[in-house]
């Protein structure tokens, strides 16, 4: 006898899931139409002494039921966590707000303090958020710290209505000396758009306590993305991001990323499918290589990201040694592009951590090239006219001092060496010109802690490069050390951009920027090679030089000999590294 018992009871036990103060009866399927059929809830409800916790998901409540299962919990007032998900199947939009409203009078009469409170997938628009506004913005609120509201329909209407509850629960709170103190927010797929993303902005930036918000498939674009952006800045404790499928665009991932400079404990963030573009990923990369030492996850996928800025996200990540994911899947990256990536990873060891790229939707088409091309000869024309007019005028102007100074006494003192004029159009004559200071004359008029214009400036330097000139050669690869030298110790220099940006000049990286490649002469990659083989240049980008070099690519073509030599090189270097 005394044994059937046990048994009875162990099988109620693991029927109702009873451990901890938790009842549950979750994914039963019950259909609590009426009192009657909620009876043996009531029951155990009534008879659970120290309530702290009820599991209610995958059911389905009605009206009456609902306020037979409110009138049992009005003595219940150790209850905390309700977990009240998916508990409205098949019933009537006007069923639910009622129901709602029956069970939240119960834990304000009990006096019940909440930590937790799910009602996702419940799908109860606006209107049953009206539902738990009274609950929301009483004391039975001021100690929640979990509220999950994911797929629930809410709109722009409910957006503002839960903001302004929680709004008005922050100030009741705080004017209790016991401030809602609100850790983890979650309302996915809920179509909150711009105007409900703003409104819960607000909320947020008051609270500053959230460590976890969750609001994928919202319909949000930069302005909501800007507010969510300045929110997130007043909630340094931070970790977990995840604003999957809204639509950032350059303008809301620069926001973003000038708000993750403030979140140094932030360890998952995901803007995978938010279209954040070149500019938007070269900006989160740029804030997470200055910063977020423990971050654990990065999910860019989905995003319109090029090549070049792939890579600046992957260089931004070479030291974060708790990283576990990095997901650049379904971008814009072509194959070489995706070649360079995981040749990077693997670089830094960490190819392991690198997702799937096998959506890759390839290089972006662009229709200017052509035009770009007709307008790169007609500018190659234009300097070549250019230098021409200026070797005349400076003939001129010799033959002019010359003739002078037969006529004249005493003889003027020559030209100082003019490093913009080198600059401006480059030849071996001018930069041997310069003189033995020559090198320190370049780097001092050369920007180094623009990685573009660092990048011009060695283009422009290697461009005179002579294999058979022992002197013209030497003062180059002198000029390009002191130059890249000083770069590269520069704590502000970028090196994953300059080398991004190296390649977009070479014409082996389309770019957003529209920027124009140069006519690649072999002095480009003799000079190169050079630089590839000093201390100065971070081994982990080899990689990525040594994917392009070996593409097929027409602006290489005339370049054969010294092409063959860089590729040998990177090649011996990155097997030494």
């Amino acid at each position: 006898m005394a044994t059937d018992i046990v048994a009875q009871l162990a099988d109620s036990l693991a029927k109702t899931g009873v451990q901890d103060g938790e009842l549950s009866y979750k994914g039963q399927g019950r259909k609590l139409d009426d009192a009657k059929s909620a009876e043996e809830i009531v029951k155990d409800i009534q008879e659970f002494e120290g309530l702290q916790a009820l599991r209610m998901e995958g059911n389905t409540i009605g009206v009456e039921a609902a306020q037979a299962i409110a009138k049992a919990l009005e003595t219940k007032s150790e209850l905390k966590r309700c977990y009240w998900s998916d508990m409205f199947t098949g019933r009537l939009r006007p069923e639910i707000p009622p129901a709602l409203n029956s069970l939240g009078d119960a834990l304000m009469l009990a006096g019940a303090r909440l930590t937790v409170l799910d009602l996702s997938d419940n799908a109860f628009g606006p209107d049953g958020v009206r539902g738990i506004e009274k609950l929301l913005k009483s004391t039975a609120c001021f100690t929640l710290q979990e509220l999950r509201l994911n797929n629930c329909g809410m709109g722009i209407g409910g957006g503002k209505i839960l903001a302004a509850s929680l709004i008005q629960c922050h100030k009741q709170s705080r004017e209790n000396n016991t401030p809602l103190n609100l850790k983890v927010f979650v309302a996915g797929r809920n179509r909150l758009e711009n105007d409900g993303a703003t409104a819960l902005a607000q909320a947020f930036q008051l609270m500053g306590s959230l460590e976890e918000v969750h609001m994928p498939q919202n319909g949000i674009n930069h302005p909501g993305v800007t507010a969510l952006a300045s929110a997130m800045q007043q909630n340094p404790g931070l970790r977990i991001l995840n604003l999957n499928d809204n639509t950032f665009t350059e303008k809301g991932a620069i926001a973003m990323a000038q708000a993750l400079k403030h979140l140094n404990n932030i360890q998952v963030i995901n803007f995978g499918d938010c279209l954040v573009r070149p500019e938007g990923a070269k900006a989160i990369a740029e804030t997470v290589s200055e910063g977020l030492p423990i971050l654990k996850e990065l999910n860019l996928s989905y995003g319109e990201i090029s090549a070049d800025a792939a890579l600046a996200v992957v260089q931004a990540l070479k030291n974060k040694d708790k990283l576990e994911k990095l997901d650049l899947n379904g971008n814009c990256l072509g194959e070489d592009g995706c070649k360079a990536v995981k040749d990077m990873m693997e670089g830094v060891n960490m190819v392991d951590l690198l997702g799937s790229l096998s959506d890759d939707e390839g290089e972006p088409e662009d229709d200017e090239d052509e035009d770009e091309e007709d307008n790169d000869e007609d500018d190659e024309e234009d300097e070549d006219v250019d230098e021409e007019e200026i070797e005349e005028e400076e003939e001129e102007e010799e033959e002019e001092e010359s003739g002078s100074n037969k006529l004249s006494t005493p003889v003027s003192a020559p030209r100082p060496p003019d490093v913009s004029s080198f600059l401006s159009f480059p030849s071996p004559d001018k930069l041997l010109k310069l003189g033995a200071k020559r090198a320190l004359l370049v780097q001092q008029q050369v920007d180094v802690t623009d990685a573009r214009k660092t990048a011009e400036a060695f283009l422009k330097i290697s461009s005179v490069y002579k294999e058979e000139n022992n002197d013209v050669k030497n003062a180059v690869l002198d000029t390009i050390d002191t130059l890249l030298r000083k770069a590269f110790s520069t704590p502000s220099f970028q090196g994953y951009s300059f080398v991004s940006i190296l390649l977009v000049l070479l014409g082996l990286i389309k770019s957003e920027d529209k920027i124009k490649p140069v006519l690649v002469v072999p002095g480009h990659l003799y000079a190169l090679e050079h630089v590839v083989r000093q201390d100065y240049f971070p081994k982990e980008n080899v990689a990525v030089l040594e994917a392009f070099m070996s593409r097929s690519n027409k602006s290489l073509e005339s370049c054969g000999n010294a092409r063959n030599g860089l590729q040998s090189t990177l090649q011996r270097v990155r097997s030494q590294s």
